[in-house]
C-alpha cells in the first residue's frame, strides 16, 4: 500500500527550485514568517551534491525549517521524512527531522513528540541524511508516534548547536512507508495502528472500535500485549489475537464474525472459564447471533457458572438463545462441595408455598434442597426474604405442618441459572457435562417457559443432572440426552443421585438414556409427556429392591408415558404435594396413560410391580387410568402382579373406582395378569344355585368386583338331573370378605360354564 499511488495524494513537498514562500522559519502554520527573502539563505541553483538546493546560516538556537504544506495522517499509514545536509563553513551544527501536528481545524496537538533524534555534522562538504518516521500507531521503527488526534503535519527539520555555520538543505523527501511495517496490508488491521497499547493499562476500547471501523471485512489483529478496554466493545469484523484483552466483569465482547468459544478463549488469554462467561455474557446481550457455539472445545471448571452474574446487566430474557457443541467438565479442587445448612421454620396448609420464621435464613442459599420430615422428594428453595425471614418453595410439603428443623442442601452446578428472576427459550444442545462426580449439571431459572436441553451427556453427576428450583421448566423440552450415574457400583437403596425434576406444566421428556440413579425423573407438574427413552436402575443383588424411575407427585397429573424401555423400575404415583393429604374432593388419582412401553425387571423381589399408587392420605381413588399395550417381563423368577398399592401412609378407596382401563398387556413371568375390564371363565360342576365366580385377584390394585357388563353362558344350563332349563340368572357383585366376587344366582340348583366380564370402577 502506497497513498501517493492508490489516493493520489502528494506527500512531496515543493522543491527549493519553485520559491522559498512555503518554507516556513517556524512551525509551518499560515502567517508564519518564511525564508523568502530572509538575507541569512538563498537558493543555490548547481550544488556538486544536491543539484538545486538551499543554503541557510544558523542564526537562532534552534534553526527552524517547516513546509507548509499539510501532509495528512491517516490511520494506519505510516510515512518517512528524509533530508540530506552537508556543512558549507563556519560552527558544525547538529540535525533533526522535526515536525507541528495539528487537526483539521487548525489547532495544535499537544503532548506529542515533534523531534527525532539529532545527528552532529562532523566535517565539511560530507552529505549526512536524516529521517524519520511518524505515524498512528506505536510500533518498531517508528520515531515520532502521534496517534489518532492529529489529521495532518508541517515537516521539516531544525539545526541545533552553535550558531554562525552554514549548511545547505537537499529537497525534502516524504514518503509513505507502511508496507514496512504491515505483513499483509490488504488482508488485516492492527490495533496499535489506531493508537491502542498493550500495556496492560491504556484504555483501548476507543482504538479497537476505530480499527474495526476501517477494516471493511479484513481481519483485525491484535498484536501481542495486554490491551485493557474499559468499556463494552463490538467488533463487525474478523479479528485475530496474538495478545489479550482485560475488561471489566460488566463490560461486553461482542466479536460477531468470530462468535464463538475459541476466539473468546484467544481475546481472555486462554482463560476458557472467563471466556465463555465474556461468550454467554454476549450472548444475552446482542442480537448478532442466537447462538454460542463451544467449537468442539473441552471448558475445564474450577468452579460453578453463575450466568447471571456473568451476564450482570439483566436478570430477565425471552429471546431464543443456543449454547452447543462443546464439553464442560468439572476440576478436582475447585469450589463444588455442596453446602448445608440447618435451621428451624414453620409451616402452615394455609400457606403452603412457604415456610416462615426461618433462622439461619441469611446462610441459606436459593436454590437449596429441601429435607425435613414430612418433605417430599426434590423440594427446593425457589427464593427468600431475609427481613422477613420467609422462604417460598418450589413445591407444597406433603405433611409438615408446624415448626421443625429443616436441612438446606445447595449442590453446586457447571451451570447455573439461578440468579435470573425468568429466562426463557435458552436452549442446550450438544454439551457434555462432565460431572466427574463433584459437580451437578444444569440448574434451571426459577421462572421461564420452553427451555430446551437436548443432544447433550450428563456424565456421573456428583447430586443431580438437571434441577429445576421453580417453574423454569414450564414447557421445558428434554430431548436425546443420555444420563450417566455415578452410582453403578451401589445398591439401588443407597443411591441419592437424580437425573431430573420438574415443576412446570407441559413438560416433554423424550427420547433419553439414563443408568442407574436414584430416580429418572421427579414430576410435579401437570400434562407431561415421557415417550420414547431407556431408562435402567437395577443392580447386582438378589431379590434386590428397586427404585422409582418416574415419580409423579401430582394425583391429576394428566401425563402420557408411551414408548418408553422402563427397566428395573417402577412408576410411582402419589400425592406428596399436598399439605394435607387427605381425600376431600376433585378428581383423585387422574389422567395417566401408560401405553406401549416394555417393562423389565430381573432378580426383583417378588412383591415388585411396575406401577405403584402411593396415597399420602386417606380417601383416594383412582379416577382416569389407562394402563394398555405393554410388555411386562421379569427375568430371573417370577413377580406376583405388575400393579400395587403401597399402603405405607393409606390405601386407596376400592369403593370409589372411576375409569380404568387395563388391557391388551403382555405378561411374561408374571403370577396374577390383571385386567379391568377382567373376562372370567368359571365352571359349575356340581349343581348350585350361587355360583360364586373368583376374580382370583385379577383385577388392578386388588379391586373389586364393581360391575359386571356381560354374562355368557357357554355350556346348556342344567339342573341336579342334567335337564337343561332355560332361565335366566343374574349377577351380584362385592361378594365375599374382600368384594372381589360375582355371585351367579338361578332360581334352582344349577350346572354349566359361563364367561362372564367384571369391572372393578363405575
Amino acid at each position: 500500500m502506497n497513498i501517493a499511488v492508490t489516493d493520489g495524494v502528494v506527500l512531496t513537498p515543493t522543491p527549493f527550485s519553485e520559491g522559498l514562500a512555503v518554507w516556513s522559519r517556524g512551525d509551518g502554520r499560515p502567517g508564519s514568517d518564511t525564508y523568502n527573502s530572509y538575507a541569512a539563505a538563498a537558493y543555490v541553483p548547481a550544488d556538486a551534491d544536491f543539484g538545486g538546493c538551499l543554503e541557510v546560516q544558523k542564526a537562532e538556537a534552534t534553526q527552524k525549517l517547516r513546509y507548509m504544506g499539510q501532509t495528512p495522517i491517516l490511520p494506519g499509514v505510516y510515512l518517512r521524512i528524509t533530508a540530506r545536509v552537508k556543512a558549507i563553513s563556519g560552527n558544525l551544527p547538529s540535525v533533526r527531522i522535526a515536525g507541528w501536528a495539528g487537526t483539521g481545524s487548525d489547532v495544535e496537538v499537544s503532548g506529542l513528540p515533534l523531534q527525532a533524534a539529532a545527528v552532529a555534522l562532523t566535517s565539511y562538504g560530507e552529505v549526512v541524511e536524516v529521517s524519520a518516521i511518524v505515524g498512528t500507531g506505536a510500533r518498531g521503527g517508528v520515531d515520532l508516534v502521534w496517534g489518532m488526534a492529529p489529521t495532518y503535519g508541517h515537516f521539516g527539520l531544525d539545526l541545533t548547536g552553535l550558531n554562525g555555520g552554514v549548511v545547505r538543505i537537499d529537497d525534502l523527501r516524504i514518503e509513505d512507508v507502511t508496507e514496512v511495517f504491515l505483513r499483509d496490508m490488504m488482508a488485516s488491521v492492527d490495533v496499535r495502528d489506531f493508537g491502542a497499547l498493550g500495556d496492560g493499562s491504556t484504555d483501548n476500547s476507543a482504538a479497537f472500535e476505530a480499527a474495526d471501523a476501517v477494516a471493511d471485512g479484513r481481519q483485525i489483529i491484535v498484536p501481542a500485549g495486554t490491551y485493557r478496554l474499559a468499556s463494552s466493545v463490538t467488533l463487525e469484523n474478523p479479528v485475530r489475537f496474538e495478545g489479550h484483552v482485560e475488561m471489566p466483569a460488566s463490560a461486553i465482547l461482542s466479536l460477531t464474525k468470530d462468535f464463538h468459544l475459541p476466539a473468546y478463549v484467544a481475546a481472555f488469554g486462554g482463560d476458557e472459564e472467563l471466556a465463555l462467561a465474556k461468550g454467554l455474557q454476549s450472548l444475552l446481550n446482542n442480537a448478532d447471533h442466537e447462538s454460542f457455539d463451544l467449537g468442539g472445545r473441552r471448558v475445564s471448571m474450577t468452579a460453578p457458572l453463575d450466568v447471571c452474574a456473568a451476564v450482570d446487566n439483566r436478570d430477565t430474557y425471552s429471546q431464543r438463545r443456543v449454547l452447543r457443541n462443546g464439553q464442560l467438565r468439572a476440576e478436582t479442587g475447585g469450589a463444588w462441595d455442596a453446602a448445608s445448612v440447618t435451621g428451624t421454620a414453620t409451616y402452615s396448609a394455609s400457606n403452603q408455598w412457604q415456610l416462615t420464621n426461618v433462622s439461619n435464613i441469611a446462610n441459606i442459599e436459593v436454590g437449596s434442597l429441601v429435607t425435613g420430615a414430612g418433605v417430599g422428594r426434590e423440594i427446593y428453595v425457589k427464593a427468600k426474604n431475609v427481613g422477613a425471614a420467609e422462604i417460598t418453595l418450589s413445591q407444597p410439603l406433603s405433611d409438615a405442618v408446624g415448626t421443625q428443623s429443616y436441612t438446606f442442601t445447595r449442590f453446586r452446578y457447571l451451570l447455573d441459572f439461578s440468579g435470573f428472576s425468568k429466562l426463557e427459550k435458552f436452549e442446550i444442545e450438544d454439551v457434555e457435562f462432565q460431572c466427574s462426580e463433584l459437580a451437578s449439571g444444569v440448574l434451571l431459572p426459577p421462572a421461564g417457559t420452553v427451555n430446551v436441553i437436548r443432544d447433550c451427556v450428563f456424565n456421573r453427576p456428583g447430586h443431580r443432572g438437571i434441577t429445576s428450583p421453580g417453574e423454569g421448566c414450564q414447557g421445558l423440552l428434554i430431548d436425546h440426552n443420555q444420563f450417566i450415574s455415578a452410582e453403578a457400583d451401589l445398591e439401588t437403596q443407597n443411591r441419592q443421585c437424580v437425573a431430573i425434576n420438574t415443576n412446570g406444566n407441559d413438560v416433554k421428556i423424550r427420547d433419553n438414556r439414563a443408568s442407574q440413579f436414584r430416580h429418572f425423573a421427579v414430576i410435579s407438574g401437570a400434562h407431561t409427556v415421557i415417550s420414547g427413552n431407556h431408562f435402567f436402575q437395577g443392580d447386582d443383588s438378589g431379590a434386590g429392591i428397586r427404585s422409582a424411575g418416574i415419580v409423579l407427585c401430582l394425583r391429576a397429573c394428566n401425563a402420557t408415558i408411551t414408548g418408553n424401555y422402563i427397566d428395573n423400575c417402577f412408576i410411582e404415583w402419589t400425592n406428596e404435594r399436598e399439605p394435607e393429604p387427605d381425600f376431600t374432593g376433585g378428581f383423585g388419582f387422574a389422567g395417566l396413560s401408560v401405553t406401549g412401553n416394555v417393562m423389565l425387571c430381573s432378580d426383583v423381589a417378588e412383591w415388585f410391580s411396575f406401577l405403584v399408587v402411593k396415597p399420602y392420605g386417606s380417601g383416594h381413588m383412582v379416577n382416569g387410568l389407562n394402563l394398555s399395550g405393554n410388555l411386562f417381563r421379569c427375568v430371573g423368577g417370577s413377580i406376583v402382579r405388575v400393579d400395587r398399592v403401597d399402603t405405607s401412609f393409606a390405601p386407596l378407596n376400592l369403593d370409589a373406582m372411576r375409569r380404568v382401563f387395563v388391557q391388551s398387556n403382555t405378561f411374561h413371568n408374571i403370577d396374577l395378569q390383571t385386567e379391568n375390564p377382567l373376562q372370567v371363565n368359571h365352571a359349575q360342576n356340581s349343581p348350585a344355585s350361587t355360583w360364586v365366580v373368583e376374580t382370583e385377584n385379577k383385577l388392578p390394585f386388588g379391586g373389586q368386583a364393581r360391575e359386571v357388563p356381560s354374562l355368557v353362558l357357554r355350556s346348556r344350563p342344567r339342573n341336579a338331573g342334567n335337564v337343561s332349563q332355560f332361565v335366566t340368572p343374574y349377577a351380584m357383585t362385592e361378594g365375599g370378605s374382600t368384594k372381589d366376587e360375582v355371585h351367579v344366582v338361578w332360581p334352582e340348583p344349577m350346572l354349566g360354564d359361563l364367561t362372564l366380564t367384571v369391572r372393578m370402577d363405575y
